[in-house]
């Protein structure tokens, strides 16, 4: 056999290698009322493939496991490529696995952007001069906006692992491609951020605190109660809002056994439309008997408060012409909550746009996979914040939920993977994340 015939064979079976495609491994998709939708493609095979570029028409759909989120979830989009654009342009069979694809997904309507999807590196064997078989790619994205949000297939591209690392990147000859899936999101419940304060920590039973309040609503009859432990007592009054939300009541404390102040609107306590209990000691004054001592005691509360291990992350480096995942780890965050009461606590997280030599990298590429650990003996147990997406609308981090008794010690730290387009312009990029807790 001689070179030039040698070389012809490589190129026809690089060529057919470099366009298939996942099968057999394929993701199962989520149930919806996704739709298939037809779109012009280009598809461009490695020089060394030797063919020509392929014009020809991907059939896929997009589907999600929530129609109908609220603002501030998480959704699983799977991209399904039904039909690529083209099969095995050669005689030769192509093996088991050596194909991995990944593409994005367009948002449009009340939100916009790309969500980027992965398939796993999984295909049954290609017979030759076959038709190449469906494949899918997953991701997640976090609901930002409320209203109708549609879904597009995006570009896509299949890199295989046989005889060389080849990518063959396939566009949407026209964007956007068809919408082939909506969803409707609607606003989350709003967060409650009413407030109370107390004019003095504890009183002899019969006697007034003076309760302040702030962030209620405007007008609203605020409901003044004691509180023990998780309990309410008969101890009440009521007090009304202002045109700015705040308020001043008076509150007699009778019962002997109060821990606590709340206020709240409605009738009856709700963690949502409530405040405190702001901590109150009722002071015992019954008369000590001849020959005994009264011993007294008293628990502080303390605050709400955090740390960081450090106040910069280095990412790993990416190669321009490829872009990709850029990767490292968030220095992990201390959160001490010393309050005592019922109120948990959210740590959210969101970044900037990446700046660099004359271009910028969009702080939606920038996503997060949180964790989070609780010291032993803490009332309250941490809640990792899920993966996806960070932006410059922010995600959450960590949290610890309501309870009758909260706080604690707990450390937050996730995994970062900033995705750097292809082509960015060489140089130092950097953004700004910034932690809230609250």
């Amino acid at each position: 056999m001689g070179s030039t015939t040698r070389r012809r064979r490589w190129a026809s079976l690089l060529g057919g290698t470099v366009l298939a495609v996942t099968a057999g491994g394929a993701l199962a998709c989520p149930a919806g009322a996704a739709t298939n939708v037809d779109f012009a493609t280009h598809c461009i095979p490695p020089a060394v493939a030797g063919i020509p570029p392929i014009d020809g028409t991907t059939t896929a759909t997009i589907e999600v496991d929530n129609t109908s989120p609220k603002v501030g979830d998480t959704v699983t989009v799977t991209y399904t490529v039904v039909k690529p654009a083209a099969s095995n342009p050669t005689a030769i069979a192509l093996p088991a696995d050596i194909m991995t694809p990944t593409g994005k997904v367009a948002l449009g309507g009340a939100q916009t952007g790309d969500v980027t999807v992965a398939g796993p590196k999984k295909n049954d064997p290609v017979p030759g001069n076959g038709a190449f078989p469906s494949f899918s790619m997953t991701g997640t994205f976090k609901v930002t906006a409320a209203g109708s949000i549609t879904l597009s297939p995006g570009d896509y591209n299949i890199h295989t692992s046989y005889i060389l690392e080849l990518d063959t990147p396939c566009t949407v000859t026209n964007p956007p491609a068809p919408v082939s899936e909506t969803i409707t999101a609607t606003d989350a419940t709003p967060a409650n951020n009413r407030a109370i304060s107390l004019g003095s920590a504890s009183g002899n039973a019969g006697a007034g605190v003076t309760v302040t309040g702030s962030n209620f609503t405007p007008g609203a009859t605020v409901t003044l109660a004691g509180r023990s432990g998780d309990t309410q007592t008969a101890d009440t009054a009521t007090a009304t809002a202002g045109t700015d939300g705040s308020f001043s009541g008076s509150l007699v404390v009778n019962d002997k056994t109060t821990t606590g102040v709340v206020a709240y609107e409605g009738s009856e306590w709700s963690a949502g439309k409530g405040a405190g209990p702001a901590a109150y000691v009722v002071k015992d004054t019954t008369p000590v008997p001849d020959g005994s001592q009264k011993v007294t005691t008293t628990v502080k509360a303390g605050t709400l408060s955090m740390s960081q291990a450090g106040d910069s992350v280095a990412l790993s480096a990416v190669d321009f012409g490829k872009g990709g995942a850029s990767t490292g780890a968030l220095n992990t965050v201390t959160v001490k909550d010393f309050r005592g009461g019922p109120a948990g606590w959210s740590l959210t997280g969101k970044v900037t746009d990446f700046t660099g030599p004359g271009a910028k990298i969009d702080a939606g590429k920038l996503s997060w996979t949180p964790a989070c650990a609780t010291k032993a003996g803490s009332p309250s147990t941490c809640r990792a914040g899920s993966a996806g997406t960070v932006g410059s609308s922010g995600a959450t981090l960590a949290s610890t939920p309501n309870g009758t008794l909260t706080g604690g010690e707990f450390t937050a730290d996730a995994g970062l993977s900033l995705d750097v387009p292809a082509f960015t312009p060489p140089g130092s990029y950097a953004g700004v994340l910034t932690l809230t807790l609250s």
